[in-house]
């Protein structure tokens, strides 16, 4: 019974470790804030809801955006698959869309041309902030912010998967927020959102339901 008391101590240390409400330091707090709060001030047209995507341009250039082991499942989108893939499930030009990008980059060009809302770190980033906060010298406070706000948007899309989807879903999950949208190749010329939310939510197979549900 103590071994069973032990273990559940444990893992319910384990959970708030990976899950729960880290306190941010103030100033990263703010920053983040600020940011969210813009965001929502752009999406005045949506009620002030707007869709994080996590896509990087170097990563996807890294990774190539091909097929995984030649199954049907892609292991990353780019910006125009994005694009495509949130038109067809009902997004509509007025949404606000904030990427993980931290500059612009003339491969996003497709998705702001279908969705003009569409913004990077540095477009919506206090501009007082940015050097501190956009240094590749130091990527983690990028990072930081990225996961932040990623979990507390109205819609995640991971465009890259990996740990940092893995993450995010865990912390929305643990806020009640399960409105992750996994892109795909949509045949037709419309499908419904429910279609694609992943399966960390429709399977309940992600670790943060053990924690918290």
């Amino acid at each position: 019974m103590k071994k069973d008391k032990t273990k559940t101590e444990i893992d319910a240390a384990a959970c708030m470790a990976m899950f729960g409400t880290l306190e941010l330091q103030p100033e990263v707090r703010g920053v983040v804030d600020s940011m969210v709060e813009r965001l929502r001030t752009l999406s005045r047209k949506s009620d002030g809801r707007f869709v994080a995507v996590d896509l990087r341009v170097d990563v996807l250039e890294k990774k190539g955006c091909k097929d995984k082991s030649g199954s049907a499942t892609k292991s990353c989108f780019n910006a125009g698959e994005i694009a495509t893939f949130l038109r067809k499930i009902g997004f509509g030009k007025d949404t606000t869309i904030y990427l993980t990008q931290s500059r612009w980059d003339s491969s996003l060009d497709t998705l702001k041309e279908l969705f003009p809302r569409t913004y990077t770190k540095e477009g919506i980033m206090p501009m007082d902030k940015k050097d501190q906060f956009l240094n590749p010298e130091a990527p983690t406070l990028e990072e930081v912010v990225d996961y932040y706000i990623c979990s507390e948007s109205d819609v995640f899309v991971p465009a890259i998967s990996g740990l940092f989807y893995a993450n995010v879903a865990g912390k929305r999950i643990s806020s009640g927020k399960t409105q992750i949208l996994v892109p795909a190749d949509i045949p037709g010329s419309s499908a419904s959102p429910d279609n694609y939310l992943s399966h960390y939510v429709t399977k309940q197979n992600h670790l943060a339901y053990s924690c918290f549900c």
